[in-house]
């Protein structure tokens, strides 16, 4: 997405795909939010979106009813109705992160029960004991990745045990088929190519965990789908597809970047890792804290502008696509003192990087556990942990949406 605005009379044009973008966007997100609050932005298609990025403006279109995430009830059409977009891929767009009112309500009441504090509670002693295990193996070697050794696995089991995903393979496969597509950028005509291959394998990866619970029903989120879908809830096969695709996606994918982006700030800024490991009490204020410094979610999904909105002088009309920009959000000095400064016992600390209002993520109580005991665990455990590399070689994903590291080497001896 290509962000433009004027300033001093001259078009200035930002990338939001750029490398340096990716490396760190903040300078340019305080750009926006001094020079032009709401920006014109052109995305993949060439079609006009509008994006937010100071703090008030980006909680009021997550919580405003005039904007929905149902892009074809609030424009008759859809991205996904576009010619060249193959089936499968309309299946995986029917997920309850583009519903709103009733269709939203019911699917993600199907799931809710999964994801309370109390059920994430439970899973306690099950995240420490394979954060230990993870550790274990990875100080034995004195090197490792910090993202495929220990960020990935993490988050990746935890959430695959919660749905019945029984083989490691399968785990892993299925990451890298989540990767391509996330990665793979806006649906145009190109881009749909290079992702139908890990749609196809996506595909393949459902139809097969379906047909297993249905044989073999367990005590998992798999099965209660299926058995909802089968009873008064009547889940379609394509709403069945979606829901697994966007648990399995949002179960791991922010907790990943958390635990890596988070690692690397602690390493940046020793005198705040100094401090979580003096009082390890700390590590709920410390995941809030990087969760709003390091921004694992850059932007959740869009909004649609249901009717004509005023903001800033300036019109956004009916059915134009809105981007809020919840990583410059995080940033905005007028919501958080210092915002450019890490500080792990700020306080309050309302940031949005699980988004706000009714499409709140349903899995933040799960990321949050897993990034308490992970990052708690990994700064006490290894009192000489630092980067093997120099800063600069780091590589960021290629992806405007999710903000996280292709890799992370550390050395622990």
């Amino acid at each position: 997405m290509r962000l433009l605005w004027r300033a001093k009379s001259s078009e200035i044009e930002v990338d939001l795909t750029s490398p340096t973008m990716r490396a760190d966007p903040y300078p340019t997100y305080a750009r926006l939010r001094r020079e032009r609050p709401l920006a014109r932005a052109v995305d993949g298609f060439g079609g006009e979106v509008w994006a937010v990025s100071r703090y008030e403006d980006v909680q009021e279109a997550l919580r405003d009813p005039r904007l929905g995430c149902n892009q074809r009830s609030a424009t008759g059409k859809s991205d996904m109705d576009r010619w060249y977009v193959p089936k499968i891929m309309r299946a995986f767009g029917e997920t309850m992160l583009s519903q709103d009112d009733e269709g939203h309500r019911r699917l993600r009441g199907l799931v809710h029960k999964a994801f309370t504090p109390r059920m994430i509670e439970s899973l306690t002693r099950r995240v420490e004991d394979l954060v230990d295990e993870l550790l274990a193996r990875a100080a034995s070697r004195g090197q490792f990745d910090l993202i495929a050794d220990f960020a990935l696995p993490l988050p990746l089991t935890i959430i695959s045990e919660m749905m019945g995903v029984p083989d490691d393979r399968d785990r892993l496969r299925f990451h890298g088929w989540i990767a391509g597509i996330i990665e793979g950028g806006d649906p145009s005509p190109m881009n749909v190519l290079k992702q139908l291959p890990d749609m196809v394998q996506l595909a393949r990866f459902f139809s097969k965990l379906v047909a297993t619970h249905k044989l073999a029903p367990r005590d998992d989120l798999t099965s209660a789908l299926i058995e909802a879908r089968e009873k008064d809830d009547k889940l379609s096969d394509a709403e069945l597809t979606a829901m697994l695709f966007v648990l399995l996606l949002a179960g791991h994918e922010t907790t990943v970047n958390l635990i890596g982006n988070g690692t690397l700030a602690l390493l940046e800024h020793p005198e705040q890792l100094a401090l979580l490991r003096a009082r390890p009490e700390l590590a709920p204020a410390a995941v809030e804290e990087l969760l709003r410094f390091t921004n694992p979610v850059q932007m959740p999904s869009p909004r649609f502008a249901r009717e004509d909105i005023m903001l800033h002088g300036r019109t956004i009309p009916r059915g134009a696509r809105v981007t809020a920009l919840i990583g410059s959000a995080n940033r905005d000095e007028e919501a958080f003192p210092r915002a450019d400064e890490l500080d792990l016992q700020r306080t309050p600390n309302r940031h949005v990087a699980f988004g706000h209002g009714v499409h709140y993520c349903v899995g933040a109580p799960l990321a949050r556990l897993e990034g308490r005991i992970a990052l708690g665990t990994l700064v006490s455990r290894f009192p000489r942990l630092r980067l093997a590399v120099p800063r600069e070689q780091l590589r960021w994903r290629k992806t405007t949406v999710l903000r996280g590291l292709e890799a992370l080497p550390v050395r622990v001896d």
